[in-house]
Parts: C-alpha cells; structure tokens; sequence
C-alpha cells in the first residue's frame, strides 16, 4: 500500500485505522503490529536471549541513559556493540532516556540546550545534549534510536507543555541534523524517529505532528502517554497524533501498555509498543491470561493444578501448575518470577501475533470484541 526502505504498509483494516506492516533492517524484519519485551540495562529481566527468540520477540528494547551510566560506553564498544555485549542478534531500539532523566536523576536542570543532571546512582554530574544522545546511540549500535525529548507528567498545565512541547521539536531538529551528518554503514544503517509530545492538549499534539513531519523522521513515537492520564485521554491522544501521522511510516506509542491498551491503540493506527509490565508483574508473581490477570501467589491457586492459562502453548503452561507457581512466589524461589515473566512475555507477542493475523484476515474487530470479552470477564 505504502511504502519506503524502512517501513512497507501490507494491510490496512476496512472497519477500523488497525494496519499491519513490516519493519525491515539489517538484523532482520519485524513484522507490526509488534510488542517489543523492555530490556532496559541490555537484558529483559530474568529472561535469557534464548528464551526470548523461541517466546517469539522480534527485537528488544533498551535504554540510553542506564547504559551510558552503567557498564558505560567503553565497555559496550570494546565488545562490539550492544548486540555483542548482550548475545542478541536481532534488532535493538534504544530510547533516548529522556524520561529516565526526567524522573530518576537526583538533580536535574533542563534548558533549550541540554539537560544537567546527576547520576541516580552514584550521584555524578552529567549533562547530555540531544546531539550528544545521538551520538552515544552510535556507540551502542542500536537499529533504530530515539531523540532527546521533555516528557512532562499528568496532570500538567498548558503553558509547561507548550514549552516541553517546543523544546522537543528543537531537540528533534538538532537530532536530525546530527544523524545525518553521521556516516550510515552500509549494512548497519540506524533509522530515527521523532517524538511527538504536548500532553493532553489537541492543539499541542497536531502542532508538534506537524513540525516534525516538516523535518522528516524514518518513524514516529506518540511520547508522554501512560504517565498517569485517564484511559480515555491516553486513547484520544493516541488516535489523534495516529490520524495526523503519515500513513507511510510506522507509529509507536512509547511505554503502553497492557493488554487491552495495546488492542485500544492499534484500532486507532498504532504500530509499535513497549512496556515492563509483562516482566514486572511475572516478577511479583501476577500473569496476564486470556480471561484477565491473575496473581497466582493468593491462596486460591494453592490447589490448583491447571496451568496459568488453558488457551497459552508457552513453556510454563505446558509444564507448571499454578499451585506449583504459587509455591515457589511465595517460597521466594527466583524460577517463580521467571517462569510467570516467561509465560507474560509469550503471551504479549502471541497477542500480537493473533491481531496481526485478524487484521491480514480482515476480523480485527471481532477478534477485539471477542478478546476484550474473555479479558474483562471476570471483571
């Protein structure tokens, strides 16, 4: 339908914006709608690389800022690069850490030049420039980078996400500017995006759209969502910012979501996500199932001998009880938190999978409806 060398549009729902597309780069394809497991530090918690490919990921994702402060860049270009370092061989995205410096430096001072900022770790001083973002994406060898960007938090006033707002557009032109000036190798070309913030005003977010597809980016992110906002304001931004993107370039919704947020979003025309719910919630003993979450630590899984879902074909399902999952959550045992993180991640991309077929089928919204059904049920 549409297309250029990074993104191709293969189908287009005919009763909702949903789209499936593929993603091609030199470490392989990956086919969208796609949920992308968080591995910030360069690894998904508690989940081997292994794991990950036979669960089904098609990349990964990782974060600027705790790689630049921890192991550091010198570390990671000695090995070869992040792939290297981490054993993945497949695509890498890396996010900019704006909102990491946001939200996590012990000091911090921003202005249109920059961001200082200390360390949350050891307390050191550091101050990045969205040129220097780019540059130490570089280093790291990631498939697709991120820009420097000012995520405010909700609620925020007007005038704060208008400055924001300006500040990441002026951020995302410099970006540009710096990436291009970058000599791309030949097999290993890295493809930016823009992000798109403005909080929840309508005005905002269409301004912003506008400006950096002025610029021109190989891809767009819809920022500051999932930051404390009512559902139906993170859908409508979503579905705004999706109809004022171009058709021809994928969308990713940065940090969303849960399971029904996700099916949410790519009705309105999103293409990419992430989150740390699959793994955060495993680690604390809670699984997410075709009829709902469940937190298999309470106690009326203690004689449960079924599988945390009967509809899932992961590795835990097949081989654990939930009374043997619960056992070792609440024994503390470290399998526990794995085997239910395994099981979330599975069943995040199964999902995605099974929307990704609806759509080429031309079924998405049944499927939805009959999703959000089961999902909501015991609700």
């Amino acid at each position: 339908m549409g297309e250029n060398n990074f993104f191709t549009l293969i189908h287009k729902d005919a009763s909702s914006n949903a789209r499936c597309g593929r993603l091609l780069t030199a470490r392989g394809a990956i086919d969208t709608p796609c949920f992308m497991p968080v591995g910030t530090q360069g690894t998904v918690k508690t989940l081997s690389p292994q794991e990950l490919k036979e669960a089904g990921a098609q990349i990964v994702l990782s974060n600027t800022y705790h790689l630049f402060l921890r192991p550091g860049l010198e570390i990671i270009e000695k090995a070869g690069g992040l792939h290297t370092f981490m054993s993945w061989d497949k695509p890498i995205l890396t996010d900019s850490g704006g909102y990491q410096v946001f939200s996590l430096a012990l000091l911090r001072k921003i202005s249109d030049e920059g961001v200082h900022f200390q360390s949350h770790i050891d307390g050191m001083r550091h101050f990045f420039t969205p040129q220097d973002i780019v540059r130490i994406q570089q280093v790291l060898g990631s498939d697709i980078i991120m820009p420097l960007d000012e995520c405010v938090h909700y609620p925020c006033g007007r005038d704060q996400a208008e400055v924001a707002m300006e500040r990441t557009v002026s951020w995302a032109k410099k970006s540009r500017i710096t990436h291009s000036a970058i000599p791309q190798q030949g097999t290993r070309p890295q493809y930016l995006f823009g992000i798109v913030q403005g909080a929840t005003y309508e005005d905002l977010r269409i301004r912003c759209c506008e400006e950096l597809i002025e610029t021109g980016f190989d891809g767009y992110c819809i920022g500051g969502l999932s930051v404390g906002e009512p559902k139906n304001l993170m859908y409508n931004m979503a579905g705004i910012c999706a109809g004022a993107l171009p058709q021809g370039k994928p969308r990713y919704a940065m940090g969303v979501g849960l399971p029904d947020d996700i099916i949410e979003a790519v009705t309105l025309g999103v293409d990419m996500f992430d989150c740390v719910a699959p793994t955060r919630y495993g680690r604390n003993g809670t699984a997410f199932t075709h009829t709902g979450e469940i937190t298999v630590r309470n106690a009326p899984y203690a004689k449960d001998y079924g599988p945390l879902d009967d509809m899932c074909a992961c590795y835990t399902c097949k081989n654990f009880s939930r009374a043997y999952l619960r056992h070792l959550c609440n024994a503390k045992e470290m399998l526990g938190g794995r085997l239910v993180s395994l099981h979330n991640v599975y069943f995040y991309l199964e999902l995605m999978r099974a929307i990704r077929q609806a759509v080429a089928e031309g079924t998405f919204l049944a499927f939805k409806k009959t999703f959000l059904g089961n999902y909501h049920e015991k609700a």
